[in-house]
């Protein structure tokens, strides 16, 4: 179930991000390691986007992503991520086709994007499976910009 974030799920999140490697690959420059959780929410807040709480059956934290809406007719994603403990499971699945969903209806867009460390094949291929494309002349050296329209 995809739902917003409780104040409590701040902490869980924090917990999944060990070093300040892991942080800043996942969060950005923006949110220091380590992770004040009293202000996680706060720093987190995208101007006319979203968070939200990928949740088990008995409403615990799984997972956690974010869309905002860069510009008409298109939503990006981001911070997406899947706790250590659940991955391998087909949940970073479950999250993207539900948060692609909720971000399309709201925005309107036809258009989503997203960006995603080039090391990172798992996530890459779980992109590309779900028909997102490579845009590299929006790309660099270390992030892909990817794509899916439809």
């Amino acid at each position: 179930m995809l739902r917003a974030p409780y104040p409590n799920d701040y902490a869980a999140l924090a917990s999944w991000l060990p070093d300040a490697e892991a942080c800043r690959r996942w969060a950005g420059p923006l949110i220091a390691f380590p992770i004040a959780v009293e202000s996680l929410a706060r720093q987190l807040a995208v101007a006319g986007g979203a968070s939200y709480i990928l949740a088990d059956a008995d409403d615990r934290a799984t997972g956690f992503a974010q869309h905002w809406s860069p510009q008409p007719a298109a939503v990006h994603l981001g911070r997406i991520i899947i706790a250590p403990a659940h991955r391998g499971r087909g949940l970073g699945r479950e999250l993207c086709v539900q948060l692609i969903g909720r971000g399309r209806t709201l925005s309107g867009a036809g258009e989503v994007t997203l960006r995603v460390y080039r090391g990172n094949r798992t996530a890459r291929a779980l992109y590309e499976s779900l028909g997102f494309s490579a845009v590299e002349a929006q790309s660099d050296a270390d992030v892909l910009f990817m794509r899916a329209v439809g």
